[in-house]
């Protein structure tokens, strides 16, 4: 088997490799760089999602795997505040298509008041923490959780969740239409 994971950063491709090859023991891994199609820094889970969607299509067409992985990360406006959320997508050569997340978790007021203004949350968490490119290390959660839990665990946790429409395939119904 091939798996295709619709990302370069080291953090989701370690990610979706801990938890697949547990499940897909002999399967061999390609990185690829592949197209959310939704902005850079997607607002909303339905957004994020489809962006999740969108690269684990892509980077199944691109690598011709028999999966794709996609991991997207967000974030919501409640009436908390400003929290992340994740999701995760695998899509099979059926059409089949798995998904799961949420990673929530309340941002400082300083972090969403640069994401209202248009930055992205990596960017907003670099200037915060004062570390340079946090998303490729222990992201925004390993920051703000003084490393209770970082990003790549966070990301394992909601694979986990989304190979559980692979795990057992005969209890779902017909392929998700495209988002």
């Amino acid at each position: 088997m091939r798996i295709a994971i619709g990302s370069t950063n080291p953090v989701k491709i370690r990610a979706a490799q801990n938890v697949l090859r547990r499940v897909y023991p002999r399967a061999t891994f390609v990185a690829v760089d592949a197209p959310s199609r939704v902005p850079a820094q997607p607002r909303g889970d339905r957004q994020t999602r489809r962006g999740a969607v969108n690269r684990a299509r892509a980077a199944r067409a691109q690598a011709r795997a028999d999966l794709g992985v996609g991991l997207e990360a967000g974030y919501l406006e409640t009436e908390f505040g400003v929290m992340t959320c994740a999701w995760c997508a695998l899509v099979d050569r059926a059409g089949r298509v798995g998904v799961g997340g949420s990673s929530n978790m309340l941002l400082p007021d300083e972090v969403a008041d640069q994401l209202s203004a248009g930055v992205e949350l990596g960017t907003a968490m670099d200037a915060f923490a004062r570390i340079e490119n946090v998303k490729h290390k222990m992201g925004a959660i390993g920051v703000l959780t003084r490393g209770l839990l970082d990003r790549r665990r966070a990301y394992e946790y909601i694979v986990k969740l989304t190979v559980v429409r692979f795990l057992w395939k005969n209890a779902y119904g017909k392929p998700i239409a495209p988002v």
